[in-house]
């Protein structure tokens, strides 16, 4: 569950380290964001001469989160961190980058982001 300001991990290689969450597009009046959401961040740590810089505003979808969140069968998945990926463009589910590090949540696929899910080490 993340919200406004939520600083996340950027869980993939396209240069950005860390994000700060700014808003849930086309959500209307929705607060939290949960696994497998897109939403809108700014870049606040970056590598020099990467593909993202510092600022840049960018949409991502959310890959972990710290709170648990409730499957189905009654079981419950929680993670270390707060993660995203970066998206290609608007339109698109295509991540920017071409590796996914750590572990992602099934929920993810099944939101319709399988190319995340098959460059993903580990999913959960």
């Amino acid at each position: 569950m993340l919200q406004l300001r939520s600083m996340l991990v950027v869980a993939d290689n396209t240069g950005a380290k860390k994000a700060s969450m700014i808003g849930l597009p086309n959500k209307g009046n929705q607060r939290y964001a949960y696994i497998g959401d897109i939403i809108s961040i700014t870049v606040k740590e970056a590598l020099p001469y990467a593909q993202v810089k510092q600022g840049d505003v960018l949409r991502a979808v959310v890959v972990r989160t710290r709170k648990e969140k409730r499957r189905y069968d009654g079981s419950y998945i929680r993670f270390d961190d707060n993660a995203c990926v970066i998206l290609f463009d608007k339109e698109s589910k295509d991540p920017k980058g071409t590796r996914v590090f750590g572990p992602i949540a099934k929920e993810v696929k099944d939101a319709g982001f399988a190319k995340i899910a098959s460059l993903a080490e580990e999913i959960y």
